[in-house]
């Protein structure tokens, strides 16, 4: 099994690609081994020191570090992601984690909400995701949309760079009624 790397953006975070599928539906963005409890394979990576998140995608794992360099904690990771699917073992233990559902915005703006969330999933989460993180959308109140950024995508200096020069700007482009973008 090869499993190749990509550098993030962000250079606290690392992108592992299997070279198979590591989650069929959605993503999930663990912090802590304690938040990693449905996931034999996140508890294992949070057991390599220096591993402080765990993310995944369709595709790819990003795993997040503490200072410790890439060059001490890369062949651990690589070790682990290597054993978990080379053993057929499940990366998280329930079908399907429950979804992030506490969305807010006001039901006359449900049309607007909408159309923002159209824009987001196919034009910024495939972008981002290239760069080993996700972004989705938490609300919308008084023009502003409000973000939740996962994986590489948080904490990533250039996070800022991106909702405001990136999303800002192709939502306010596609929705007048979008006035600024925050992350939550």
């Amino acid at each position: 099994m090869f499993i190749q790397t990509e550098q993030t953006p962000n250079p606290a975070t690392l992108k592992f690609l299997p070279g198979r599928t590591v989650l069929p539906y959605g993503t999930l963005d663990y912090r802590s081994k304690d938040d990693a409890a449905a996931s034999p394979l996140a508890q294992r990576l949070f057991d390599v020191p220096g591993v402080v998140g765990v993310f995944f995608g369709a595709d790819f794992i990003t795993i997040t570090k503490t200072d410790t360099d890439w060059q001490h904690i890369k062949p651990a990771v690589l070790g682990v992601i290597m054993e978990h699917f080379m053993a057929d073992a499940p990366v998280v233990m329930e079908a399907h984690p429950a979804s992030e559902t506490d969305e807010f915005f006001d039901e006359k703006d449900a049309e607007t909400v909408e159309l923002i969330k159209d824009l987001i999933d196919n034009r910024v989460r495939p972008a981002v995701a290239n760069d080993g993180g996700d972004i989705t959308f938490k609300g919308f109140k008084d023009g502003v949309v409000y973000l939740t950024m996962k994986g590489a995508c948080s904490g990533c200096p250039s996070s800022t760079a991106t909702l405001r020069h990136g999303i800002q700007n192709l939502l306010r482009h596609f929705v007048p009624e979008v006035e600024e973008v925050r992350p939550v």
